[in-house]
C-alpha cells in the first residue's frame, strides 16, 4: 500500500481511485471503440486462459465476444509472451514490442534444461529449424508437430518428466514463438481456452533492442497506470531496480503531492489535476486479474480500510497480493466480489454496501453476456466450476 492510500484524505482517495479507473477507460469513454484501440489506450489485458480478455473489453468498451474473436482472427489483436514473459492480449501495433520484452524467459528454459537435462543450444537450434520447416498456414498442435518431425524430436526419459519436460520440444517452440517465427493459434478461436496449434510467422522484432523495449514499456506503463511507482512499474515488467531506473529515466516522471512514491508523467499533470471524480457511480465486473488492479498489483489502494479487513476464503482482503474472485468495482473502488454459477447460469455476488438500482442492472447485463456469450466466467484455465464451488458457497452465505 502507498503513503498516500493510508494517510491522504478520503476524498483524495477516492479521486485518485476515479482517476485510475477513467485512465482505464472504466467510465464509458471508450464505449463502441475497437478492441486493439482499446488494449493500445488502457494496457494489455493478462491471459492465462480465463475470462479476463473478455471481461475486460467488454467493460470498457462493450465489445461482444463475437467481436473479439473477429479481432483475434484478423490478428488486431493475438495473446503473445510479453512482460515477464507472461502472456498478454496485445494489440497489433505492440506485437513485436511485446515480444521483445519476452525473449529472457524462454532462453532461462534452455538454460535450466541444459543444466539438468543435457539439452544443448544446438540441439535446441536444430529441432528450431526442423519445426519451422514442417509448419505453415494450417495450425498443428504440439502432438502433431511432434508426429511430423518423428525421430527428430527426442525422449528425456523421467528426468524430464519429472521436470514438467518430456521432450525439448516446448523449448523449441517458446522460442521459436518468442522470436517471431511461429504464433500460436488457439483452436477454437477463443481467448478462454489453453489449446493451440502453431502456424509459421516470420514477424520481425530486430528493430528492439533490449534498452529501447524497456524504454518503450516504461513510456507505455505510466501513460496506461500513472500515478504509479517506480516499485509498480519493477512489478509489471519484471526488472530490476537499475533496469527499471534506467528505462523511466528519458519520461520526466513527477512526484505526485503526498503520493508516497508515486509518480506522473509532466504531459498528464495538467489533466490529473484538473480530475474531479464524477458523482455518478460507474459499475464495472471485472476479472480478478483486470489491468485495474494488476498493472500495479497493489490491492489495498483499490479497497477502503474497512473493506480491506473484509475476510475471504480465511484471509483479509488487504493482506492478499491479489483479488480471491472477480471484482464489482464503482469508479476505481473495489465495492464487492462475484463469481459465476455454470449450473445456475447466474452470477453470484455480493456488495460491501448496500446496492443500488444501478448495480443490480449491472449484474443483470453482465450475467446476461457470460451466459450468451462466454458460457462461464473462469479466472484461469483451471478455475472450473467445481474448484470455484467454495468460493460461490461463501459469497452466497456472505453478509
Amino acid at each position: 500500500m502507498t503513503k498516500a492510500t493510508r494517510d491522504g484524505t478520503t476524498a483524495e482517495r477516492a479521486r485518485l481511485r476515479a482517476w485510475w479507473a477513467h485512465r482505464q477507460g472504466l467510465d464509458g469513454a471508450l464505449s463502441g471503440r475497437p478492441s486493439a484501440e482499446v488494449l493500445a489506450r488502457t494496457g494489455w489485458a493478462r491471459s492465462v486462459g480465463g475470462s479476463a480478455p473478455y471481461l475486460g473489453l467488454y467493460a470498457r468498451c462493450g465489445a461482444s465476444r463475437a467481436a473479439v474473436d473477429e479481432a483475434v482472427a484478423r490478428l488486431d489483436v493475438h495473446e503473445l509472451p510479453s512482460a515477464r514473459g507472461c502472456t498478454y492480449v496485445l494489440p497489433s501495433q505492440d506485437f513485436a514490442l511485446g515480444l521483445a520484452l519476452a525473449a529472457g524467459p524462454p532462453e532461462a528454459e534452455i538454460r535450466a534444461a541444459a543444466k539438468h537435462l543435457g539439452v544443448t543450444g544446438q540441439e535446441v537450434d536444430e529441432l528450431c529449424a526442423a519445426v519451422v520447416a514442417v509448419l505453415g498456414d494450417t495450425p498443428l498442435d504440439p502432438a502433431a508437430i511432434k508426429a511430423a518431425l518423428g525421430g527428430t524430436v527426442r525422449d528425456l526419459g523421467d528426468a524430464g518428466r519429472r521436470r514438467s519436460l518430456a521432450t525439448p520440444l516446448p523449448l523449441a517452440l517458446g522460442q521459436l514463438q518468442a522470436s517471431g517465427a511461429i504464433r500460436r493459434v488457439p483452436v477454437n478461436g477463443r481467448l478462454d481456452q489453453q489449446r493451440y496449434g502453431y502456424v509459421r510467422w516470420g514477424l520481425d522484432t530486430g528493430e528492439w533492442t533490449p534498452e529501447r523495449a524497456a524504454a518503450e514499456l516504461a513510456r507505455r506503463y505510466f501513460d496506461w497506470a500513472a500515478p504509479a511507482s517506480l516499485q509498480h512499474f519493477r512489478w509489471f515488467s519484471g526488472f530490476t531496480a537499475a533496469a527499471a531506473k534506467a528505462a523511466v529515466a528519458g519520461l520526466g516522471l513527477e512526484p505526485v503531492a503526498d503520493g508516497g512514491g508515486l509518480l506522473l508523467p509532466a504531459a498528464l499533470r495538467e489533466e490529473f489535476t484538473g480530475y474531479e471524480r464524477p458523482t455518478a457511480p460507474a459499475y464495472a465486473l471485472l476479472a480478478g486479474i483486470d489491468g485495474l488492479h494488476l498493472l500495479h498489483r497493489d490491492l489495498p489502494r483499490l479497497l477502503d480500510p474497512a473493506d480491506g479487513e473484509r475476510v475471504f476464503q480465511k484471509k483479509a482482503l488487504n493482506a492478499r497480493p491479489d483479488l480471491p474472485a472477480h471484482a464489482i468495482v464503482d469508479r476505481g473502488r473495489i465495492v464487492g466480489l462475484w463469481e459465476y454459477d455454470v449450473e445456475g447460469a447466474e452470477i453470484v455476488w455480493q456488495a460491501f454496501g448496500k446496492a443500488d438500482a444501478a448495480l443490480r442492472a449491472e449484474v443483470d447485463r453482465v450475467t446476461a453476456f457470460v451466459r450468451d456469450e462466454l458460457g462461464d466466467a473462469r479466472g484461469f484455465s483451471l478455475d472450473s466450476p467445481r474448484a470455484r464451488a467454495p468460493r460461490i458457497a461463501e459469497l452466497r452465505s456472505w453478509a
